[in-house]
């Protein structure tokens, strides 16, 4: 029953909030990224995972951050969105990293062109007042990458091994 409310309510909750804080003000809090691994232990009890079930899921968080903080490094991410990414990819584990990094790259993608597109158009006057709006519009401003990280996530959520565990299936 815990495991089923993990998966199928706080962690969709949790990366909603995540990518509407990152819309809003282009960061993901620590806070957010720790409850999250912090949860995923707590899944990992309530579902019974084996050790090495665990190891698996604990090495696709150590490639998650791995590879996140490469592209933090590179200037191509956030801070956030390397440990967004490596909170995700924990919960994912080993089997489904590939899979959700692929999803959530061709959703930011996605996300990246249109955001340039809309960038090009007026915003519309009673959209003014937000300053997160003014800011998601700004030519300098970067792509909220949180917003593709949680659309991934919820995308491939319903083949994961997780999903499976929290069914019963």
């Amino acid at each position: 029953m815990l495991a089923e409310f993990l998966v199928l309510v706080v962690l969709p909750l949790l990366l909603i909030v995540a990518a509407g804080w990152d819309i809003a003000s282009f960061t993901i809090p620590n806070f957010l990224t720790a409850t999250l691994t912090v949860l995923f232990a707590v899944f990992a009890i309530a579902a019974g995972l084996t050790w090495t079930a665990i190891g698996w899921h604990l090495l696709a968080g150590g490639i998650g951050l791995f590879i996140g903080f490469a592209l933090f490094a590179l200037g191509y991410v956030g801070g956030g969105d390397a440990k967004l990414f490596a909170a995700v990819a924990l919960w994912m584990g080993f089997g489904d990293l590939l899979p959700y990094a692929l999803i959530a790259s061709a959703f930011g993608g996605v996300l990246t062109l249109a955001l340039l597109m809309a960038r090009k158009w007026m915003i519309p006057v009673w959209l003014l007042r937000y300053s997160w709006v003014l800011k998601l519009h700004d030519q300098k401003s970067g792509i909220p990458y949180g917003v593709a990280l949680a659309a991934g996530a919820f995308f491939l959520l319903p083949d994961t091994e997780i999903f499976r565990l929290a069914a019963g299936a």
